[in-house]
């Protein structure tokens, strides 16, 4: 596992991504209404990409469609936007975000509640997994382990008596979008990689409200749980540093 270390300026230009990720998410969320369909976000997200001089960095992504993923309800991952699903009020959406700047990739996801009424499970479905990855950025530093990420992500939800999702997992970015290390959202404390100053991880829990399981749908793209409970999905891109976590997508 070849784990690539930035330098501050290399971080410094991925902080540049991620922002752009962050306006376009928050752009985006300022659009969430019953009525909206995944493909309006869609649209308006590529506008605003483009808008700020980056390039979107799922389209074409070994395959992928669109500039967003937004998944719905009991969709996990990966949803595809379309102009056929429009959103209700009291639904949930997970929005996900990447792009390209100078070289350099910026990833972030948020779960936004459609409309002020969502029920009270949903409520706390949101609150616990976005509670997971503060958590989480909390403990990465020189010196800690994947395993402290994981663990830490893990005994938040399960102790709400919420579930992590097992079969997607964070990620190392950088110049690609995917690079080592992979990082659970479960494991044991002090186990795994070591982290070091100059590592950029893709921090992102998937909780789901009933069992861990998933399955992806015929279009080979859009994970569901196989329970048909709801799902959420927030993710930050983190840099590990010498004074703790840096957060370059806010």
């Amino acid at each position: 596992m070849a784990i690539m270390i930035k330098t501050p300026q290399e971080i410094e230009k991925m902080r540049r991504s991620g922002k752009v990720v962050h306006q376009v998410l928050e752009h985006v969320r300022g659009l969430v209404k019953a009525g909206a369909t995944t493909l309006d976000l869609e649209n308006a997200a590529e506008a605003k990409i483009r808008e700020l001089g980056a390039i979107p960095a799922f389209k074409g992504y070994q395959g992928y469609p669109c500039v967003l993923c937004t998944s719905v309800n009991e969709e996990v991952v990966h949803g595809i936007p379309s102009s056929e699903r429009v959103l209700a009020a009291g639904d949930i959406v997970s929005i996900d975000c990447g792009v390209v700047l100078d070289g350099y990739y910026g990833d972030s996801a948020i779960t936004v509640p459609v409309g002020e009424k969502i029920t009270a499970r949903a409520k706390q479905l949101l609150e616990v997994t976005r509670a997971s990855l503060e958590k989480a950025i909390e403990v990465v530093r020189v010196g800690a382990t994947l395993g402290d990420i994981g663990a830490t992500v893990q005994e938040v939800v399960e102790a709400r008596g919420f579930s992590v999702v097992r079969d997607f997992v964070g990620h190392g970015i950088g110049t690609r979008m995917h690079e080592d290390p992979q990082v659970p959202n479960y494991g044991q404390r002090g186990a795994g990689t070591i982290l070091r100053e100059g590592m950029v991880l893709a921090i992102e829990p998937m909780v789901n409200a009933g069992k861990p399981g998933v399955q992806v749908l015929s279009d080979g793209w859009t994970a569901v749980t196989e329970d048909g409970s709801w799902s959420a999905h927030f993710e930050h891109t983190v840099a590990v540093t010498a004074d703790g976590a840096v957060v370059l997508t806010q």
